[in-house]
């Protein structure tokens, strides 16, 4: 199976005909093997525009969607990245490309193993990987210059927003109590926080951050 042949075609057919045209967004996903950080059984799978079923609730992203959200982050070379739902390491591992520093932040152990082993393997030498809950961010790597989760969210926690740097980008796909998803970007200003509507999207939520049920009367 020519795995080389099936990323170049998701980059031209997936990516760059959805105006994803940061070059360095394009670079990294063109060089990094999706297909290392799944399964064997999915290993066919790895470069279809769908988010990839890993089990226990766990999905590794459709490219697309990461490839919106790594654009809207606007990583610049220097970039101290927090990755929330680090999942089995690919979106790291591209982040890695463009950005100096990753922090990959999983609560599974299985998949922070897994990570940690592929990584090594593919001498991605900038990503830590750290094992603990995703909700409360990991703030002894902080503050951040660019924050994304890997995973959508009901809601950003404030816990995680405030280990942005001055100036620095958070980016989540943010889900109402429906299927309805956006890319939203956030900026630390100071103290405060603007936040904007990039795109529509839709990935599976992480564990731990889906709505609280409301209670009515």
């Amino acid at each position: 199976m020519d795995h080389a042949a099936r990323r170049r075609r998701m980059v031209d057919s997936q990516l760059r005909t959805n105006q994803i045209n940061d070059p360095a967004v394009l670079a990294a996903m063109a060089r990094i093997p999706r297909e290392a950080f799944v399964p064997p059984a999915l290993k066919q799978l790895a470069y279809i525009d769908e988010d990839l079923d890993l089990g226990n609730g766990r999905f590794l992203m459709e490219p697309l969607v990461l490839a919106r959200l790594l654009q809207a982050a606007e990583i610049g070379p220097e970039a101290v990245i927090l990755n929330v739902g680090a999942g089995p390491g690919y979106d790291a591992a591209v982040m890695a490309q463009i950005g100096s520093t990753v922090i990959a932040l999983e609560s599974d152990p299985a998949l922070a193993a897994a990570a940690a082993g592929t990584l090594a393997d593919l001498g991605v030498d900038n990503v830590v990987v750290v094992e603990q809950p995703l909700d409360r961010g990991y703030p002894r790597g902080g503050p951040y210059d660019v924050i994304v989760f890997g995973g959508a969210v009901a809601d950003i926690p404030d816990a995680v927003q405030d280990q942005l740097a001055e100036h620095g980008r958070l980016v989540a796909v943010v889900l109402d109590r429906g299927r309805v998803g956006k890319v939203v970007a956030v900026t630390r200003v100071r103290a405060s926080f603007a936040r904007r509507q990039v795109f529509d999207a839709f990935t599976p939520i992480l564990p731990g951050f889906a709505p609280v049920p409301r209670f009515t009367f």
